[in-house]
């Protein structure tokens, strides 16, 4: 197995807690993306899209989408599973992951970042406002789930890590990128640390990627 990522990167960040957990062995090559090697005829060969991670698994195209990846990992490799058995629990496992990856996460992405500023001539500092806002946003949601659904266990949903987890970690490290006020939020605080606290999650952080600033 191999992947296409980049040290930053939330979606590829979530891919490589999976392999981790599941205990795959893979190789990364990271791109820069600040370089914009997302947008080299190379890579657009690779996903159309410009985005990373970019997943190799055996023959055939590469797989692209942190979700597509997750789900074909656990449908090809079901121990240790990351999502419920249960269809009910699984199914709010998969929302709380969906909150995240397409609802939060996308709205930070930096294509998103570089037309706020270059495009559409946004100060840099209104530009990070939005990102907090939208992270904000996304935090509170978790937030008022996780407390009030009667799901929640020591993880996202029961006693076992699930794809809730790693999106939720996944949005929690760039908080910390974008200085964002996480205060509010002590129940998502207390399921992002727990599972940061596991070698699995530690290995895939950004910061312990090459590349991260020192």
């Amino acid at each position: 197995m191999r992947m296409i990522g980049n040290w930053r990167s939330a979606a590829a960040f979530r891919v490589r807690i999976a392999l981790n957990l599941k205990g795959l062995p893979y190789e990364e090559t990271l791109i820069d993306l600040d370089a914009g090697d997302q947008h080299r005829p190379e890579f657009r060969a690779i996903n159309p899209q410009g985005a990373v991670p970019a997943f190799f698994d055996g023959d055939g195209p590469p797989l692209t989408q942190s979700l597509a990846i997750l789900d074909y990992l656990e449908e090809t490799h079901p121990e240790p599973p990351l999502l419920p058995r249960d269809p009910r629990a699984r199914a709010r496992a998969r929302s709380l992951a969906q909150a995240v990856a397409c609802d939060s996460h996308p709205l930070y992405v930096p294509r998103v970042r570089r037309y706020l500023t270059d495009t559409l001539g946004l100060p840099d500092a209104t530009m990070r406002e939005w990102l907090r806002h939208w992270f904000g946003t996304g935090l509170a949601t978790l937030e008022t789930r996780l407390t009030q659904e009667p799901g929640t266990g020591r993880y996202c949903q029961g006693d076992a890590v699930s794809h809730a987890d790693l999106c939720l970690v996944s949005l929690w490290v760039g908080t910390a990128i974008f200085g964002v006020d996480t205060a509010p939020y002590p129940t998502v605080r207390r399921i992002a640390e727990e599972c940061l606290s596991q070698d699995a999650f530690a290995r895939a952080h950004p910061r312990n990627q090459p590349g991260a600033p020192g």
